[in-house]
């Protein structure tokens, strides 16, 4: 699987093959990518990545998942990276509490799948480009629901 640079992408450049809580795994990994790309990129240049990221990504999501013979596999951790990205990129700048908070936020919408991160993820499923939209789309989803709560957050308080 990790000969061809599309799976070496949907697999999170291997933080997918974790045994234990890959989406968690490679949300971390995303985590640490982005702060380093902070170091040498522009906040344009770096919305610039994640949406190239975005349309690569669902090429070598949906690639991986038809080699793999599953719909949407849990090696698969590009879209928790695509996700986490643009919640950061679009929560900079905040310090540490608030990037855990946003991890712990988009963690739990992503693994508990309440509504409408459930609908999303029923949404477009099987092995053609829509299926890898599908493995795409409730992870974006899931950040939209994480930056809605950051948002009411920050307006209370």
């Amino acid at each position: 699987m990790l000969r061809n640079p599309l799976h070496w992408m949907a697999l999170g450049f291997g933080s997918g093959l974790s045994p234990v809580a890959p989406g968690t795994v490679g949300t971390l990994w995303a985590w640490v990518a982005y702060l380093v790309l902070q170091l040498w990129l522009t906040p344009a240049a770096i919305g610039w990545v994640i949406g190239a990221s975005l349309v690569l990504g669902w090429w070598a999501c949906t690639t991986t998942a038809r080699n793999l013979g599953v719909a949407d596999p849990g090696a698969i951790v590009w879209d928790e990276i695509i996700a986490f990205w643009l919640i950061l990129w679009l929560v900079m700048p905040t310090g540490f509490w608030g990037q855990l908070t946003a991890f712990v936020l988009f963690r739990f919408f992503d693994a508990v799948k309440p509504q409408p991160v459930r609908w999303a993820d029923r949404c477009f499923k099987g092995f053609g480009w829509g299926g890898g939209w599908g493995i795409i789309w409730d992870d974006l989803v899931a950040a939209f629901c994480t930056l809605l709560v950051i948002a009411i957050g920050r307006h209370l308080l």
